[in-house]
C-alpha cells in the first residue's frame, strides 16, 4: 500500500505520455460512429473499459477486424460481454468485440464444435496464433444485444496484450471518426467538511453549492466559508456532436492556488483496480440518489492508479489570513473544456446545520480484521474491504442478521456465519443464507460444513437462512406438442426459478445433447434447428433445468418436422 501511494504522489502532475499509433486501427463498424458508452465512464462497480458504438437501433450489423492478427480468445458467457471475440495483433495489442449475435461462418463453427464438445453454452477458449488467422477490414462477426446489453450496440475496446490492461481507443486515433466540438456539462458541485470538527457554511454535512455561469463559459461558485479541512466532489457529464447521450468525462484536474492538486485522466487503468470507482463516487448519494459524485480527494488513500495527487490527498485544510484560490477544469478527450472556480474563505462561525453521521456500539476501523458475533450468527470483515471507517449496525433479532445497509461501499468479500443444528441433512442440502429485502429472498453461495452455513459475499443487508424445495419453472414458446414445426428455425422456451436462480439448462432432441442459448434478460432458450440432430418425422424433445440448489425440472415434448422442402 505504501509503495503504490508514494507512486501517486511522484507522479501528481504527468499523465500517461504513451505514443499510441494513430492510423493502425480501423473502425469495426462501416457506418458513421456514435457514441452510447465512453471509456472510463462510471458504471455499477467498474470503469468502462472500452467505447460503446451505437449500431442504429437493430443487431445484425457487420463487425470487422479492426488490424490484421488471429483470434486468441473467443467466450461466450449469459453476462457480461456476452458473445464476444478477441483478436490479438502484431503491434503487441489486442481487440476485443463483445455484445455480438454470432460470429462470422468459420468462427462460428468453431464456437459451435466447442460448444457441443463441452456440452455446454457458457465457454472461453484460448486459441494458438495459427488457428484462426485474421485479415484487417474482414467481417468476424454480426453485432448483437447478447449478455449484459441494455440494448443493441458494439463494445469495443483496445488492450495491451502483456498486461491486458485497457486502453483509451481514442488514442488510437479513433477521436477523428467522431466529431466533438462540445464542451462537458456540470451539473452538481459538493463540498465535504473533511473530519468530525470542520464546517462548511456553517454545516458539519456536506453541502450542495450553487454555481453561476460566466460571461466567459467558466462557473463561479457561491462563496465557501471553512473552518477546518474540506474536499470536493463533482458531477459532470460529456456528449458529442450528433449525440446526445450523457457520457463520462476523459480528464478533472483541481487546482490549488496554481498547483495541481488532484485529477484523473482515463488513458488506461488495471481491471483488478475497476471496483475502486466505489471509493472516488460519493457511494452513499449514488445509492441514496443515483446522482454519481465524483470525489476529489481522499480521507482514506486507495491505489487507483488513474489519480494523481499530492500528500494532501485532494484535502485543503482552511486556516486564518491565508487565500485559498481552488479551480476545477472538467475536459474531453479533444480538450474542450470548463472551468469552475471555487472562492474558499476561513470562518469561525459555528455550524448550524449537526452532522447526520449516526453514532453506534460498532465502529468499524477499514484498515484493520473486525469480527463480529451475536448469538449463532457472525460476520468476519477482513482488512480492506470497506473504503472508510464508518459507525455499523450490526444486531441480530428473529433469526435475522442485520449487518449495515447498501449505502456503504465493498471492495471485496467478507464472511457471514450462521450455526444452526436444527436441521435434518436432507432439509439442509435445500437451504442457503440469503440475503432478505422485506419479504423478498435472494440466493448467496452457500457453504456447508455439519451444521455450520458459511457465505462470502459482498452484499450488505440483512441475512437469514432460507430453504428452497420449488424446482424451476419451463413453458414452451414455440412448441406445440404433436405438431409439424417444419417452417420453424427454431425451438424456444422460457426457465424461471423463484429463489435460488437458475444454475444450468441442458436440451436433448432424440437422445443427444443439442445447444439451447440463454437470455436472461428474456429468460428465453432457444435452439436452432440443426439437420445433424433432426429426424424426418418425429422428434422427442427433453429439456433439464436445476437451480442452485439441487431442485430440477424436466419437460418432455414430441413435434414433427420435414427437412424436405
Amino acid at each position: 500500500m505504501t509503495f503504490r501511494l508514494l507512486f501517486l504522489l511522484l507522479a501528481m502532475p504527468v499523465f500517461s505520455q504513451v505514443n499510441y499509433p494513430k492510423d493502425y486501427f480501423k473502425s469495426p463498424l462501416d457506418i458513421p460512429l456514435s457514441l452510447s458508452g465512453s471509456f472510463g465512464e462510471l458504471r455499477s462497480n467498474h470503469f468502462h473499459t472500452g467505447l460503446d458504438f451505437k449500431t442504429q437501433q437493430k443487431e445484425g450489423l457487420n463487425v470487422y477486424a479492426s488490424a490484421d492478427g488471429y483470434v486468441s480468445r473467443i467466450k461466450i458467457s449469459t453476462f457480461g460481454y456476452g458473445k464476444a471475440i478477441y483478436i490479438t495483433h502484431p503491434n503487441g495489442f489486442t481487440t476485443v468485440y463483445g455484445h455480438l449475435k454470432k460470429a462470422s461462418p468459420t468462427i462460428e463453427a468453431f464456437i459451435r464444435d466447442n460448444h457441443y464438445k463441452e456440452e455446454t453454452y457458457e465457454i472461453e477458449m484460448f486459441l494458438k496464433p495459427e488457428e484462426l488467422l485474421i485479415k484487417q477490414g474482414e467481417i468476424i462477426a454480426f453485432s448483437g444485444n447478447s449478455g449484459g446489453s441494455g440494448g443493441p450496440h458494439l463494445h469495443f475496446e483496445i488492450r495491451e496484450t502483456e498486461s491486458e490492461k485497457p486502453v483509451n481507443p481514442l488514442l488510437f486515433g479513433f477521436d477523428a471518426l467522431i466529431k466533438d466540438t462540445k464542451k462537458p456539462v456540470v451539473t452538481t458541485l459538493m463540498a465535504y467538511p473533511v473530519g468530525e470538527n470542520s464546517t462548511v457554511n456553517q454545516s458539519l454535512q456536506p453541502i450542495t453549492l450553487n454555481i453561476s455561469l460566466q460571461a466567459d463559459g467558466s462557473y463561479v461558485s457561491e462563496k465557501v466559508l471553512v473552518n477546518g479541512k474540506v474536499g470536493f466532489g463533482i458531477s459532470a457529464y460529456d456528449t458529442f456532436d450528433f449525440n446526445y447521450n450523457k457520457n463520462g468525462l476523459f480528464k478533472v484536474q483541481s487546482y490549488l492556488n496554481g498547483n495541481p492538486h488532484f485529477g484523473y485522466e482515463f488513458n488506461t487503468f488495471a481491471f483488478d483496480e475497476s471496483r475502486y470507482i466505489n471509493a472516488l463516487l460519493d457511494f452513499y448519494r449514488f445509492k441514496k440518489m443515483g446522482v454519481r459524485i465524483q470525489r476529489l480527494f481522499m480521507v482514506n488513500p486507495y491505489p487507483l492508479s488513474l489519480i494523481k495527487t499530492n500528500e494532501k490527498f485532494g484535502v485543503i485544510e482552511v486556516k486564518p489570513n491565508l487565500t485559498n484560490n481552488y479551480r476545477i477544469e472538467v475536459s474531453d478527450f479533444n480538450n474542450n473544456k470548463v472551468v469552475v472556480n471555487v472562492p474558499i474563505q476561513y470562518s469561525p462561525i459555528a455550524p448550524t446545520i449537526a452532522s447526520n453521521v449516526k453514532k453506534t456500539d460498532y465502529f468499524l476501523k477499514a484498515n484493520n480484521d473486525n469480527i463480529y458475533k451475536k448469538d449463532n450468527m457472525s460476520v468476519f470483515v477482513p482488512a480492506g474491504t470497506f473504503y472508510d471507517d464508518f459507525y455499523l449496525n450490526f444486531d441480530v433479532q428473529n433469526e435475522t442478521l442485520t449487518f449495515h445497509d447498501d449505502s456503504v461501499p465493498v471492495h471485496k468479500n467478507f464472511t457471514v456465519t450462521i450455526e444452526n443444528s436444527s436441521f435434518s441433512p436432507e432439509e439442509k442440502e435445500k437451504m442457503f443464507i440469503a440475503s432478505v429485502s422485506g419479504k423478498s429472498l435472494s440466493f448467496n453461495f452457500t457453504k456447508i460444513k455439519d451444521s455450520v452455513f458459511t457465505s462470502y459475499t459482498k452484499n450488505l443487508g440483512q441475512f437469514a437462512l432460507a430453504k428452497d424445495t420449488t424446482p424451476p419453472k419451463i413453458s414452451q414458446v414455440n412448441i406445440p406438442e404433436g405438431k409439424w414445426l417444419s417452417k420453424q428455425n427454431n425451438l424456444k422456451l422460457t426457465i424461471s426459478d423463484n429463489l435460488s436462480g437458475i444454475k444450468s439448462y441442458n436440451g436433448y432432441l432424440n437422445g443427444k445433447w443439442i445447444l439451447f442459448e440463454y437470455d436472461y434478460k428474456t429468460k428465453t432458450l432457444t435452439h436452432e434447428f440443426d439437420e445433424r440432430f433432426i429426424n424426418e418425422g418425429r422428434n422427442d424433445l427433453k429439456v433439464v433445468v436445476s437451480d442452485n440448489v439441487g431442485n430440477s425440472t424436466i419437460f418432455e415434448t414430441h413435434f414433427f418436422r420435414s427437412q424436405k422442402q
